[in-house]
Parts: C-alpha cells; structure tokens; sequence
C-alpha cells in the first residue's frame, strides 16, 4: 500500500476517544492501541521520528489501519486490554505467565469440603485467588484445618443417604479432624457456620472468626467447661498470631489494590498488593518486556486492568505512585505521606527485588542478554546517539612529576578486555601537567587506531572534570573526531557526569547500573596506571643507585641484585663478598664507590 493510501485512511480518522489496529499486508494485526484523540495519536506514528528500531519497523509494515470509537477514554482501555488478550499483537506488551497459580476451592456440596486446586470447574463452586505465594496457601489451608475440624472426604452426604446409614466415621473422626457430618454427628446448620467463618477468612476478615471463638470461650468458661475453654483459647491465638503476621499498616485499610512500577530501558517489573482489612492477602510481582517506546505510564494502565482482572478484585480504590488513565469508578489514590504511602513504598521494595533477582539469575543463566541490556541502560541515561558496545576510559598517574605515564582501559558489551588494555609513557609534556597529559595520549591513541583502520570505541570516559575533559576534546578535535565519538568526563567528588560544552554535569542515581559500570572503567583505569606507575619507580630507583657507577653495567647490577637482593646489602658487603660475585676489578670500583 502506498503512502498516499496511508495519508487518506488517516485523513478520515475522527478526533474522538478509540482504540486503533493495524494490519500488514496479510492481513495480521501487528499492533492495537487504544487514544484519547484517534487522529492525532495515529497520525503520530508517521509524522515523529521514532528512536527505537522496532518502532520504525512496525511503521513500515503498515498498511491498513481500523479503528473503534467509544463514548471515553476510559472504554478506550478496557477494549483495548481485551482486544489485546484475544488477538495478542506481537507489537503489544503481553502479561504472560507459565504458571498454573493454585486456588483454594469451597466445593458446591452439602457439607462443602476447602481444598487446594489448580483447575477451575464451573460448578457453582466458589473459588478464592488464584495464590501467587504457595506458602501463603499452605498457611491458610493449615490455619483452617486447625480451626476448623471439616471432612476431606468426598461421599455424597445427601439428607437421605445419611438418614440411611450409609457412611461410617473413619479415622480422621478418631483424630479430632472431622465431627463425622456422615453419621449426623455434626449438624449442617453448625457446618455451614464454620464455612461462612472460612469464607471471612479467606477474604482477609479475621475479627469475626476471633470474635466468634471468643464468646464461644466465654460461654464454655461460664459453664465451667475449662478444657473446651482452654481449646478455644488456643484456636483465638493462632488467628491472632496469623493476624500479626499478615497486617501492615492499618485495619481500617480495607479492599484496596496497590501497583508500583520500577523499569529499566527493556523491562518493566509490576508489582500488585492486594489489601483486606488491613492485611495483604495476595502479592505478584509480573516482569514485562517492553516491545515498542512504552512509558511507566502506559506499562501501569494495562497492567492495573489485566491484574485485577486476572486475580478477580473488587478493590474500588487503588494507590499508585504516579497518576494513570483508569476504568471508571475505579478511585485512584497517589499517596505523599501516611500509611498509604507505606503500602507503596511496600510495593515497590517487592518489585525492586524481585529485578534484583532475575537479574541475579540472568547473570548466570544469560550473560549475553544481561549485558546487552546494561549496555541500552547506558545508552538511554547518557543520552547516546549509539549503542556503547565499545568504551575506553583514560587516567593519567605520575607523582611530583616523577615517570608520568597514562592507562587506558578498554570494555566491550559492559566488560573489561585486558588484552586491548594499553599503557603511555607522557613523551611531550614537562612536568606535572595532567590537562597536557591527556591531550596528548588521546591524541596517539586515536591517531594509531585511524592509520591502523581499527574500529573506534563508542564512548569515551575521561577520568576528571571539565578540564580533563577539555583537553581530551582538544586531541579529537586534531584528528577531526568531534561529534563521531561521544566522549564524558567524571569528577570524583560528587561522581558528576560532565558532556562537552555543557556547563551543568548529570548526577545518575546512586544505585543506577550505567553508573556502577563507569566506576568500574575509572577504577579500573586508575589501578592499571597506579601499577604501570609504580613499578617504572621502583625500576628507577634501582637504576639510579647502581647504573650510575661507572664500568658497573645492567648484567652486573642485575647480578647483584639477584645475590644480595637489595641495594642496601650492597652497600654493607665488605670488598671478600664482592669479589666473590663480580670478580676484583667490578668489586673494588662498587666498594670504593659506596664508601
């Protein structure tokens, strides 16, 4: 299709609230999205520039765009969460998972059993989770069974087939789990009280379970039933304790959803708490990959209809860190201070180490990806044109201007290469000038790489401020590199990143990632040069005690060294000592020299 059919399709677009398609030439959808004005957000994808590849991909695949107009912006999201579900766009950001999450099931029975499932039977039964945290059902389906003694058996226990006798108790009876429903031991009105107890339970309510087993205690204790009393007791400080456990902030906190949001260059982690009666009841954590130039914003929008969809909440409130487009009737809460803003800060804390964890693993399991994406990292925080496969860092080392020399250290995909590492020794600059210094070794570095036709770094780091970094710029622009290589300076004191030819340095978070890699090339640097350094003074302290006597050459220095180890035992040998190593002649001109 040409770009004159594309022009007129979006001439007709109306200015209203819709969700759009496009399609390929075979007629597949590639990606749906929903916007307040259609024409305006449409036309977008062809008037803009688009950064990422992918993006400028998805434009030329377009050939046919459709769309659906709804009353608001609100329904504009909804039909496009479920558009989305049904025709999963490979453009599309998609909330998957390969797990089968469990679910704690009150069977549609008489007497109903409470069991652990992974299946959903439409039964009539009623069905609580699904319970991302397995050790969260196990608490609860131990809890339960403590509390209260219910069947696991699975007999028809029809009014009729009771009357008739034909069920036993068996042993769970004898073990104090179950009250024998079966041989009308246990009435169904008393069942029927401890499954409405375990459906407030369920939904996080426990005041009534507690309140309920109270009076049952007091009653007991009235009749001077201290045993049973004593029982209750118990059973009224396990839901305590489970209480204790579960509550975080505040009871009165009651049916609210909590979402954050932390994200990198190509993944985002969504975190979503689920809140009864102040106490979390369901905590899930999703990792989303980012396919086009999605924002925060977006990735939360879709994410809160998905979630609360997929866990079935009925939450009329939400807190979230940052305001986003909502179904209607949905309250959003962005908290500043308070118990709320606890819950968020809770939030975000899951959802930061639960990255901390996938990268973790993906360090081991996937090197390959994880350096790709602290390389894009890189590229996005320090505003980069190209990706930073390639890096070089350069520091110089001399002190009180004795053997100045430089290091430059080399990373690819965000990882030191040793063997391109090279050491200079400063051939023009007198004395300690550090600004000469790395025009000059910027400058011979490049100027090699060009004549040897070697492929150019993407970045360079330059150990220092601004005038380091003026300097450096000097020797590019010698060899007419300005503007080809993207070169920054960093500062010790604050760790400011300085650009050229801009006054105002950028302060990368503390814990970010492209930072602790630019510190890693500065270090790195720095020892490479300090080592070099070091060792070229301790050569020239040796040098200069012994190659300075006249007839006493490099061989018989090393000779002596190798014997006597140091310098000082030299000077301390008497003239026998000497001669035995260095013969007469050599061993009276040291002698003499040394004394």
């Amino acid at each position: 299709m040409t770009a004159n059919s594309i022009s007129i399709q979006l001439s007709v677009l109306p200015e209203t609230p819709g969700v759009y398609q496009f399609y390929d030439q075979s007629d597949k959808i590639l990606y749906i999205g929903k916007a307040k004005n259609l024409k305006k957000r449409v036309s977008s994808y062809f008037t803009l520039k688009h950064e990422i590849a992918k993006t400028r991909l998805l434009v030329k695949k377009i050939v046919l765009i459709k769309h659906i107009v709804v009353p608001t912006e609100s329904d504009a999201l909804l039909l496009e969460n479920n558009l989305i579900k049904k025709y999963q766009p490979r453009y599309n950001i998609l909330l998957k998972d390969d797990k089968t999450f469990p679910w704690i099931c009150i069977k549609k029975e008489r007497f109903p059993r409470v069991f652990l499932t992974r299946q959903l039977i439409k039964d009539g039964s009623e069905y609580y989770g699904p319970y991302t945290n397995k050790k969260m059902v196990k608490v609860l389906l131990e809890l339960i069974k403590g509390l209260y003694p219910l069947r696991t058996c699975n007999y028809d226990l029809s009014y009729q087939k009771i009357q008739e006798g034909r069920y036993k108790s068996c042993l769970e009876y004898h073990l104090g789990n179950c009250q024998a429903p079966c041989e009308n031991l246990q009435s169904e009105t008393s069942y029927t009280k401890d499954i409405e107890a375990i459906r407030h339970i369920l939904k996080g309510n426990l005041s009534l379970a507690i309140k309920h087993f109270k009076t049952e205690m007091e009653r007991y204790a009235s009749e001077e039933a201290f045993e049973m009393a004593h029982k209750v007791k118990e059973k009224i400080e396990v839901l305590a304790g489970y209480q204790s456990k579960s509550t975080i902030v505040n009871p009165k906190i009651n049916n609210v959803d909590v979402f954050s949001i932390i994200s990198d260059q190509t993944h985002a982690y969504v975190n979503f708490l689920e809140l009864s009666h102040g106490a979390i009841i369901r905590s899930h954590t999703l990792e989303i990959k980012k396919q086009l130039e999605e924002t925060d914003e977006q990735i939360l929008e879709f994410s809160i209809v998905s979630l609360r969809e997929r866990f079935n909440s009925i939450s009329k409130e939400v807190i979230l860190p940052f305001k986003v487009l909502l179904p209607e009737g949905l309250k959003a809460t962005i908290p500043i201070l308070g118990d709320k803003q606890k819950l968020l800060a809770l939030s975000e804390r899951n959802a930061r180490f639960y990255r901390q964890d996938k990268l973790s693993q993906m360090r081991m399991v996937d090197p390959e990806r994880h350096s790709k994406r602290i390389v894009a990292q890189i590229k996005e925080d320090l505003r980069l044109s190209e990706l930073p496969v390639h890096i070089e860092c350069f520091d110089n080392s001399n002190i009180q201007g004795s053997n100045p020399v430089a290091a430059c250290v080399v990373f690819m995909n965000a990882k030191p290469n040793k063997k391109m590492y090279r050491h200079f020794h400063i051939k023009t600059v007198e004395g300690p000038d550090d600004f000469a210094s790395m025009e000059e070794v910027v400058y011979r570095r490049y100027k090699r790489l060009k004549e040897e036709g070697s492929s150019l770094p993407q970045l360079i780091v330059i150990d220092g401020g601004k005038g380091q970094l003026s300097a450096a710029l000097k020797a590019l622009d010698q060899l007419e590199l300005r503007g080809k290589i993207a070169i920054v300076g960093i500062a010790k004191r604050l760790e400011e990143i300085y650009f050229p030819e801009d006054p105002i340095p950028l302060y990368l978070d503390k814990k970010s990632e492209s930072l602790k890699v630019i510190q890693q090339l500065r270090n790195e640097a720095h020892r490479f040069g300090i080592t070099f350094h070091r060792n070229l003074r301790s050569k020239g302290a040796i040098v200069s005690e012994l190659d300075g006597i006249k007839g006493i050459g490099e061989k018989t220095a090393t000779q002596l060294l190798r014997h006597f180890k140091t310098v000082a035992n030299i000077k301390e040998a008497n003239l026998d000592a000497l001669i035995d190593q260095v013969g007469p002649a050599k061993a009276r001109i040291l002698y003499e020299h040394f004394h």
